[in-house]
């Protein structure tokens, strides 16, 4: 498995917990969206940030994405 990979199941696990959901929920809702890889291509910015800020991200691009 990548390093990519593993930090994107560590995010959309940690994702989830702060939503208070699941983490096959949230890449439901990232699928429906077509936000997937998007989340997945922004690794370089979110390893190295604190966690809320990708939060953040993916909040924002989710309402965009409405």
């Amino acid at each position: 498995m990548t390093k990519e990979m593993e930090f994107f199941i560590f995010l959309m696990e940690q994702y989830a917990f702060h939503k208070k959901t699941t983490a096959n929920k949230v890449l439901e809702k990232l699928e429906e969206l077509n936000l997937t890889n998007y989340v997945y291509d922004m690794y370089e910015i979110y390893h190295t940030e604190d966690l809320e800020n990708a939060f953040n991200d993916i909040d924002r691009k989710m309402n965009d994405s409405k």
